[in-house]
């Protein structure tokens, strides 16, 4: 398969610098990257779409491949500023945008970039480092409002413990805004993430129904990792015996739990009010 994508690409640098038709085999292999984690594993490629994800993609070391463009949207010159690098710019229909573009609003260009290792080892954490963990997050909606949440408290790092999207699947780059490239972000199995946490000396703080208190009465000021489950399920049990300390956000209403997103914000920036941001 990486043979596969590697000719196309090489095909594609040397004698397509315009491509008008949908049935062109490189754009056929491209709506297979959008469409397929295991095509996107294979290659180790994935698809941006707009010009200020690309841009953060490139503040976050991400390494572009390829450049897709709608001249009647995006000139040459915007094309130019976004990267000092030499890449390979293909300018396309509308009709081929318009088939690999997942929105109507993304400025009109589309990137080809490599993917980055994932693993809990190349985390690089601060002293007192402040961690969001997620486990078996099924949403792409709900992982990429975490990511922006954990991007606009400006957290060490986000772990994705027994993921069940595949973090460059195209609605989870969309929905974070571009802040999948903003934040460290690693992936493993409960397991792992809870050895990772306790060989760094980490508080585990879990989100749960069961054996805990009010989450405000907690203190934050150390290393502290703050963990949330699914609203269907909740955390695994293996999360609510191993953790520091379980906590909970009071209810006031009919329901006993809330959308994923918003517990985390609600956690992480208590942690930030009593870190004095």
């Amino acid at each position: 398969m990486r043979g596969f994508f590697f000719v196309l690409l090489l095909y594609n640098f040397l004698f397509m610098k315009q491509i008008t038709s949908v049935q062109n085999p490189f754009i056929k292999s491209l709506v297979q990257l959008q469409e397929k984690a295991k095509v996107r594993k294979q290659t180790g490629t994935f698809l941006i779409e707009g010009k200020r994800e690309i841009e953060l993609a490139l503040k976050g070391g991400y390494e572009l491949e390829t450049i897709l463009f709608l001249p009647e949207i995006i000139s040459e010159k915007q094309l130019n500023d976004l990267t000092t690098k030499p890449l390979n710019v293909i300018e396309i229909s509308k009709e081929v945008y318009q088939k690999l573009a997942y929105r109507d609003t993304t400025e009109g260009i589309l990137a080809i970039a490599k993917t980055k290792s994932l693993a809990l080892s190349d985390l690089k954490l601060s002293k007192n480092p402040l961690i969001l963990v997620g486990e078996s997050l099924e949403k792409p909606g709900n992982v990429g409002a975490i990511l922006r949440t954990a991007d606009a408290a400006n957290i060490d790092a986000v772990i994705i413990a027994n993921p069940k999207s595949d973090l460059y699947n195209p609605n989870i780059v969309r929905s974070s805004v571009g802040c999948l490239f903003t934040r460290q972000i690693a992936i493993g199995t409960t397991e792992e993430v809870i050895a990772y946490l306790k060989s760094n000396n980490i508080n585990i703080y879990s989100a749960t129904l069961q054996d805990s208190t009010e989450y405000h009465t907690q203190n934050y000021t150390i290393p502290t990792a703050l963990v949330v489950g699914t609203e269907a399920t909740g955390l695994s049990e293996k999360w609510r015996t191993e953790s520091t300390k379980n906590i909970i956000i009071p209810m006031q209403g009919e329901i006993d739990s809330m959308n994923v997103s918003v517990a985390a914000a609600i956690l992480l920036f208590e942690a930030k009010r009593q870190r004095g941001f």
